[in-house]
């Protein structure tokens, strides 16, 4: 009997994420999205998702943004155990609380700094989207729409970058009541940035990783 043939250098048996990678990539992926937060709440723009929505109240009501994001993703939280399993569920309840941890870590570390709203705007989503990116591929996410994004993509083959887009304007939009015309308009072409980064990067089937 032929002795069975060694794995392909592409086949998912080699390419499997290890713990080392998984957590390194789980805090790499976690810093990039809570400094491109950072960025956004210091310039009083906005992103889409649960993110931009924590924002929002954090603006209407001075409440801490690290406290609002982990409040505002439980009900998603919930969706993910039916929908994903626990393994998911856990690897993005642990990304949420990450972000919500550096998010409070960025103002004592680097202090109130003068950024200029446009480059605050693209350069944060732009960051954020570079970061989740990190935190899909170890089979995680941030919660919130990102949840309902993955989900389109696995059961209806819809990218998760357009379906995320779709969310994300609403969002954004719903900041006219919160911010001014100009932010919100800033406040739209990044999230179009971070969208777009998404889109043309994580498409089923091209990351063999698991």
């Amino acid at each position: 009997m032929p002795a069975p043939s060694p794995p392909s250098q592409n086949s998912p048996e080699t390419l499997k994420h290890s713990v080392p990678e998984d957590v390194l990539g789980f805090l790499t992926g976690t810093f990039l999205v809570s400094f491109g937060l950072f960025l956004l709440q210091d310039s009083e723009t906005v992103t889409g998702g649960t993110a931009g929505l924590s924002l929002l109240l954090t603006y209407a009501t001075s409440a801490p943004f690290e406290v609002l994001f982990v409040v505002v993703n439980l009900p998603f939280l919930a969706l993910a155990v039916w929908k994903k399993g626990w393994s998911f569920t856990l690897r993005t309840l642990l990304a949420v609380c990450l972000v919500s941890a550096l998010s409070a870590l960025h103002p004592r570390a680097i202090g109130s700094i003068e950024i200029h709203p446009v480059y605050a705007a693209l350069a944060g989503n732009l960051i954020i989207g570079v970061g989740l990116l990190v935190v899909f591929r170890h089979r995680g996410s941030l919660g919130g729409f990102n949840v309902l994004a993955l989900l389109a993509q696995e059961r209806l083959g819809w990218r998760a970058g357009y379906v995320q887009l779709s969310l994300d304007l609403a969002v954004v939009v719903a900041a006219f009541a919160v911010v001014s015309p100009p932010l919100v308009l800033l406040s739209v072409a990044g999230a179009v940035v971070l969208n777009i980064v998404l889109a043309f990067n994580h498409r089923p089937g091209r990351y063999l990783g698991t």
